[in-house]
C-alpha cells in the first residue's frame, strides 16, 4: 500500500497545477471595463517591462503557478506554437508567476520560450490581479487571464484556465472583439 502513495501525491500535484487553486476570498479580480492595472516586472532576460509600453497592441496577461511543471509548460508551448498569429492580430503575450528570474530564464531556454515570462516573487502585480493563491502551503499565481485592449482597459478574463485549449480561447475571444 505504501508504494501507491507517492505515484497518488504526484498525480494530485499535478493536477492541482494543471487546473489551478482556490483563489483567497479577500482577493478582487479587476474585471471588464476597468484600467488594467500598470506594473513594471522584470523578465527572463532581467529586461525591465511595463504593462504601459504596450499602448496601442492587445495584451494576453496570463498568470500561472510554476515554470517546468506540466500544466504550465503545456499552456506555455501552446500560447509559443500561436505566437505568428498572436503577432498578426497585434497581440503580445505576457505571463506572469512567482517564480524567479533565473527560473524564468531555465524555463525560456528549457522550452524554446520566446515572450516575456515576468518575475513576480514579491507577489505586488499578482495579488493586484486577485491571481494569488496557495498550494501546500506555497504562494503561486492562479490560472487566470486578462485580455487588454490597445487603450488598457480589462475586455475579457478567464479563470481556472484549462492550459490544454486556452491559446485557442484568447485567439478566438481576440477575434471576436476585433470584429
Amino acid at each position: 500500500m505504501r508504494k501507491l502513495t507517492f505515484p497518488i501525491l504526484a498525480a494530485a500535484l499535478a493536477v492541482a497545477f494543471s487546473f489551478g487553486t482556490a483563489r483567497a476570498a479577500d482577493e478582487a479580480l479587476p474585471t471588464v471595463g476597468q484600467a488594467a492595472p500598470t506594473f513594471t516586472l522584470p523578465s527572463q532576460t532581467g529586461e525591465e517591462v511595463s504593462l504601459t509600453s504596450y499602448r496601442g497592441k492587445w495584451v494576453v496577461l496570463y498568470f500561472y503557478p510554476k515554470d517546468m511543471t506540466t500544466g504550465c509548460t503545456i499552456e506555455a508551448h501552446n500560447f509559443q506554437r500561436d505566437q505568428a498569429k498572436f503577432d498578426a492580430d497585434n497581440a503580445v503575450i505576457l505571463g506572469v508567476s512567482v517564480d524567479t528570474v533565473d527560473s524564468h530564464k531555465q524555463f525560456c531556454t528549457k522550452d524554446g520560450l520566446t515572450f516575456h515570462l515576468l518575475a513576480d516573487p514579491n507577489h505586488k502585480v499578482v495579488d493586484e490581479y486577485g491571481s494569488l493563491g496557495s498550494f501546500m502551503g506555497l504562494k503561486i499565481a492562479n490560472r487566470n487571464t486578462f485580455l487588454i485592449d490597445p487603450h488598457g482597459k480589462i475586455v475579457k478574463v478567464w479563470t481556472k484556465v484549462d492550459p490544454t485549449h486556452h491559446s485557442e480561447e484568447v485567439l478566438a475571444a481576440l477575434s471576436e472583439l476585433k470584429k
